[in-house]
């Protein structure tokens, strides 16, 4: 079986009460009224471009992680899952969600690092200290906010901006920051006990109902960094990089073959070996951070199985 037919790339399923599908980067979206049924393709994207190729097993990957980590902080957060019927795809309600992503860093890296690395010490209107490090700690985890573009490059913006301008008003943001630091807590939590260092995240939440709850997926190498913990402080003190388990070792290997999304730039071919790391890197995540063995759902016939799955579960 080629790679290829044991990816997800694009879908387009027939369900009950369908309204409309939104086909993201990696997710496809289905609206059915009151509930959302999110499909996670293996589509791959960095720099806001999807990648040519899809990563096998991504989105199951990406789908279980988000629903683990969704079960395990409902009691500090509400949320919007309400079921996995299948291994790539999660129903829940639906919320209008905020135009803004809320991202949390703990230590200094990517796109941070990168701006600090340029001179500058303003992040989203946040001063960062001087004299530190790449990937050294924030002497307490900073929030970096973005606007949630529909189309195109998300945005930095500071808290300010989000106020001034309306998009969020002042009580929702003090709640959505405390619910941010909560999430970042819990999952540096979850990550020390099996070895890892949760770096940096995003969360998106919307209301339903008038009440703000988390939505999308969480703490996936999609939206977020991971450290290995053995041998963090020594490889700092020897100035060597660290081991990532993210996507982040997809965007350097964009950079080093000539791409970052910028105008004129072309995708570089991304070969089967390069596909299949990805698959595994991934994978590899998934068992770290739940301590659980990864079990390969069946890939013939996938959207078959897609199909059938949810639509059993609508029935019942």
């Amino acid at each position: 079986m080629s790679i290829e037919s044991s990816t997800i790339e694009r879908t387009n399923f027939e369900w009950p009460g369908l309204r409309s599908v939104y086909h993201g980067k990696v997710r496809d979206v289905y609206d059915l009224g009151e509930r959302l049924a999110m499909v996670a393709t293996d589509r791959i994207s960095a720099f806001d471009y999807i990648l040519p190729r899809a990563i096998p097993y991504k989105g199951q990957v990406l789908n279980q992680i988000a629903s683990f980590f969704l079960e395990n902080t409902k009691d500090i957060v509400p949320n919007w899952l309400e079921a996995t019927p299948d291994p790539n795809v999660s129903i829940g309600v639906k919320a209008t969600a905020f135009p803004v992503e809320m991202v949390i860093r703990g230590y200094l890296s990517g796109h941070a690092w990168r701006t600090y690395k340029s001179g500058e010490r303003l992040l989203c209107g946040v001063q960062m200290p001087d004299g530190m490090k790449e990937n050294d700690p924030f002497p307490q985890p900073i929030i970096t906010p973005t606007t949630k573009a529909a189309h195109g490059h998300d945005m930095d913006i500071s808290k300010e901006a989000i106020l001034e301008q309306g998009i969020v008003t002042s009580e929702d943001w003090a709640i959505l920051e405390s619910y941010t630091r909560a999430l970042f807590d819990r999952g540096s939590e979850m990550a020390k006990e099996r070895g890892l260092i949760l770096v940096d995240t995003k969360y998106e939440f919307g209301k339903k109902d008038d009440k703000i709850i988390l939505i999308d997926e969480i703490h996936t190498p999609d939206s977020s960094r991971y450290f290995y913990a053995d041998g963090y402080a020594n490889r700092q003190a020897k100035g060597i990089a660290q081991t990532q388990l993210s996507k982040e070792f997809v965007r350097e290997w964009l950079i080093a073959n000539g791409f970052q999304g910028l105008d004129g730039q072309k995708i570089p071919h991304m070969d089967d070996d390069f596909v299949l790391q990805t698959s595994q890197r991934y994978i590899q995540l998934y068992e770290l951070i739940t301590g659980q063995s990864f079990m390969k759902a069946d890939v013939d016939n996938m959207m078959v199985r897609i199909q059938s799955n949810v639509q059993n579960y609508l029935n019942d």
